[in-house]
């Protein structure tokens, strides 16, 4: 143990250990719950070095693989090292790496995408099997053996409770000022007896700081200091900017007419740059004393805390920049005092979602005419990363907002398309479409008007005469009696742009 050793627990001390005897205990065959969510607070040592044991051990043919489930993406330390010596046979509930994308999409490694508020409660119900060995991050033991959380919370609380065996990194990189920062609700149970969740305001505190372990599960403590992995965000293009003032506009428009008090309601915001310049927007905008209510906090919402347009937010995570990261350990006194780190089955709890009313926004790769999104598959069958928390918001949220440029690959895809390659979000769950062409309000509309709606507000001019011409030769058929007038299509063509984009590179014809 150093001397500035964050483990004040007797008994855990003794456990310190290095990352390659802490991966030697991982077996092959174990499903590993792993901390991190989005590049914040994922285990940083022991992934490497259970990479490194699991090449050496395949290098005279073995087959040595583990199950790995977290909170959400994680980092190449993580994913990326244990996917790049084939040593995840199951991946799940996120992912954003270009090494376990490709394996995945090749059919080299499983991959279940589920609703991110379902991934902890799965786990108790026992629907994925057992969980063998828990690997996570915190930021220090106090002496009674409590867990300091460190920058994301994600599913650790699930993990520590449920896995056999129990490897804690702890990371004195992260600040020692996280402490008090966390609410950790230990309330949630099993049906039959749940009960409900006490959170009326995003602020709410409903838990306490600390994740809790059994010492005895623990089987090794392994000491870091090593940081994050933050991603750099491209600052907002002219889509993006247009983008966010369409939905400026629209927020605007709902408050003048008492759809929407002064403040605004709590706002979700997903991860990338178009959600971080509609944030950049708000922050510029005419609202005052905004709340969030959200998974991850982005570099936005920090800009909104410190110009004090946002109140507070509540998280699972963050997802900072390096400027953003620097901001906040810079500031943490002001910013531990107006951001609360919550579990993900909290954060994206449906329950809290519809009772606070957010305003959810998140990003989507193409809709339809109708208003069914896909936000996880390219050309219907590759996946990209994954649904995350959209499907939480969007379902439950008081406004469901998703967004992206009209056209993709310098124009060669269209972002509107007569159907949806695959669909993550239906018409049912989908209220507003945003792109920088415009925003089509689809509340209150029946297919064929949403399918005007769409395609005059939100489609690329390039393609939208290709589009009406598709609804009006679908209406036409289904009144000569090929199919019916109230979600016209014409079978054979449907999918013809994908199919012609993956035969010719481009949709149009």
């Amino acid at each position: 143990m150093s001397a500035e050793s964050r483990v004040l627990h007797p008994a855990l001390r003794r456990k310190i250990m290095s990352a390659d005897e802490a991966a030697a205990l991982i077996q092959h065959g174990d499903n590993v719950g792993m901390s991190g969510f989005t590049g914040a607070g994922y285990p940083k040592a022991v992934p490497p070095a259970l990479a490194r044991h699991i090449e050496s051990s395949n290098q005279n043919g073995g087959t040595f693989r583990i199950g790995v489930w977290t909170g959400a993406s994680t980092a190449p330390e993580l994913d990326g090292a244990l996917a790049k010596v084939g040593g995840i046979e199951l991946r799940l509930p996120y992912q954003s790496d270009p090494t376990c994308r490709t394996r995945i999409n090749a059919g080299q490694m499983d991959y279940i995408d589920i609703h991110l508020s379902h991934v902890a409660q799965f786990v108790w119900f026992g629907f994925l099997g057992k969980l063998n060995v828990a690997v996570v991050e915190v930021a220090g033991v106090t002496e009674d053996g409590k867990l300091i959380p460190s920058s994301s919370v994600g599913n650790n609380k699930t993990w520590l409770d449920q896995a056999d065996k129990v490897i804690l990194e702890v990371n004195s990189w992260q600040p020692a000022a996280f402490e008090g920062m966390h609410d950790i609700y230990y309330g949630t149970e099993r049906p039959p007896h749940r009960k409900p969740i006490p959170m009326v305001h995003p602020g709410d505190r409903i838990g306490e700081p600390y994740l809790h372990v059994d010492p005895d599960k623990v089987v090794a403590v392994v000491e870091t200091a090593l940081p994050d992995r933050n991603t750099t965000f491209a600052p907002p293009d002219d889509n993006s900017r247009r983008i966010a003032e369409h939905i400026l506009e629209f927020l605007g428009h709902e408050v003048k007419k008492g759809r929407l008090p002064a403040e605004l309601l709590p706002l979700q915001s997903g991860v990338g740059n178009i959600a971080n310049a509609v944030l950049s927007g708000l922050n510029q905008g005419p609202f005052d004393n905004l709340t969030g209510y959200t998974e991850v906090l982005q570099d936005g919402m920090l800009e909104m805390l410190k110009s004090g347009k946002l109140a507070m937010a509540s998280a699972t995570a963050l997802s900072l920049s390096p400027a953003g990261m620097k901001e906040f350990l810079g500031n943490l006194d002001f910013y531990r005092q107006r951001i609360v780190l919550r579990p993900q089955e909290i954060s994206n709890h449906p329950e809290v979602i519809r009772r606070l009313g957010i305003i959810a926004m998140n990003g989507m790769i193409e809709a339809d005419i109708y208003g069914n999104v896909n936000s996880t598959h390219i050309m219907g069958t590759r996946i990209m990363n994954g649904i995350g928390g959209s499907g939480d918001f969007a379902r439950n949220a008081y406004l469901s907002i998703f967004m992206t440029p009209s056209t993709a690959k310098d124009g060669a895809i269209s972002c509107i398309v007569p159907m949806a390659s695959h669909v993550d979000h239906t018409e049912h769950d989908v209220q507003i479409l945003v792109t920088e062409r415009g925003l089509a309000d689809l509340r209150g509309l029946a297919p064929r008007q949403r399918s005007r709606e769409v395609i005059g507000r939100c489609a690329h001019p390039d393609y939208q005469a290709a589009l009406l011409d598709y609804v009006a030769r679908a209406e036409q058929a289904a009144r000569a009696g090929h199919g019916g007038l109230h979600t016209p299509h014409i079978l054979d063509e449907a999918l013809s742009w994908h199919s012609r984009f993956e035969r010719q590179g481009r949709m149009s014809g």
